[in-house]
């Protein structure tokens, strides 16, 4: 089990989170320096109006060697923030996390350590700090998921995972929503790749807020659930 990688990007969506960006950023510095020999931490900006993407890039300016900043015009979706920072990382594993700073960074040594070139690191949240509706809602809908694509995941859209660039570079991302954690596993799994499991700590939220009970977001997750089963389906049985 690996305890140092030979390479990492790190990266962060993030839509009109500048209480949390810079914070972020300083711990993604710290904890990936001592996880890996190269370095990169990418800031995604999917169309913030709140100061987010002015902040971004002056980050990624006082860090010119190891942050960049990349932006989406305008907000296309939580899918598009994420298939924006899988092609523009560089280096050999890329994880990502959201960035409303419900996770310990400090908590990547845990994730590294199961690392493989090929396996997926898919933790779940221990103790969610979500609303009782926001919870029945994901055991629903993660229900639905396990058995439209048997995937036998705990927690398919918790954003703490670790993938290797390998598999990133094989498939071709669709879904710009919601979706997007299911079509990254439901690929991998489709490809022979191994997914691990592993618990993280989940914190409440502190500032923002949450667009995933937003009901247009949901519309969107279902439209876009059928379209991947139906692509997924005909990628196995050609």
């Amino acid at each position: 089990m690996p305890s140092r990688l030979p390479s990492l990007t790190i990266f962060f969506p993030f839509y009109n989170e500048v209480d949390h960006v810079e914070a972020l950023t300083q711990s993604a510095l710290e904890v990936g320096r001592a996880c890996a020999d190269d370095l990169e931490v990418i800031l995604v900006d999917d169309g913030s109006t709140d100061g987010t993407a002015d902040l971004i890039d002056r980050l990624a300016a006082e860090h010119p060697a190891e942050v960049r900043g990349v932006h989406n015009e305008s907000n296309g979706g939580y899918g598009s923030a994420l298939k924006l920072g899988f092609r523009s990382a560089t280096k050999d594993w890329i994880f990502y996390t959201d960035g409303d700073g419900q996770f310990d960074l400090k908590e990547l040594h845990k994730v590294i350590s199961l690392a493989s070139e090929k396996g997926v690191v898919s933790p779940y949240r221990i103790n969610r700090q979500d609303s009782a509706l926001r919870k029945l809602n994901a055991q629903l809908w993660g229900g639905l998921i396990r058995m439209m694509f048997g995937l036998r995941i705990k927690d398919i859209d918790c954003a703490f995972k670790l993938y290797p660039k390998a598999l990133i570079d094989r498939i071709e991302l669709k879904s710009d929503g919601a979706l997007i954690d299911t079509e990254m596993l439901a690929r991998a799994q489709r490809l022979g790749y191994e997914i691990v499991q592993t618990g993280v700590t989940h914190y409440p939220r502190t500032s923002g807020e949450s667009s995933g009970g937003n009901i247009r977001v949901i519309l969107r997750a279902f439209k876009e659930l059928w379209t991947l089963r139906k692509s997924i389906r005909s990628e196995l049985f050609p």
